[in-house]
């Protein structure tokens, strides 16, 4: 088992930047596939964005691409979300993802298997 920790959010104005980071323990990341996903107070969780286990392969929901990067360094145990051009929108409480085995259905929350606790992003208009 895998546990992930986030970290990196906080209040941000539009238009601006924040970088989420998710550090693991207890197992190394780089055989993990990973993904960050958030909810919105009254919606589900959603997916936001995919990485495969060497970074090769990358998926970004339609809401936050061109806008949003994630990456990983494996060598650090840590995955990151770069997020640019914040909205109002994009306030939510995000969490980082992972799954051991490959799985085309990267984008289904019920994929993942090992989840964060989460951390609030408040986007101010």
């Amino acid at each position: 088992q895998v546990l992930l920790l986030e970290s990196g959010g906080g209040l941000v104005q539009a238009g601006g930047s924040l970088r989420l980071s998710c550090t693991a323990s207890g197992r190394t990341l780089s055989s993990y596939y990973m993904a960050w996903f958030r909810q919105a107070p009254g919606k589900e969780r959603e997916f936001v964005a995919f990485i495969s286990t060497g970074g090769g392969t990358t998926d970004y929901a339609d809401s936050v691409k061109g806008r949003f990067t994630i990456s990983r360094d494996n060598a650090k145990n840590t995955v990151s979300l770069q997020m640019n051009s914040l909205k109002s929108e994009d306030t939510a409480v995000y969490y980082c993802a992972a799954r051991k085995l490959y799985s085309i259905a990267w984008r289904r929350k019920e994929n993942y298997d090992q989840w964060g606790q989460g951390t609030q992003v408040t986007v101010s208009s």
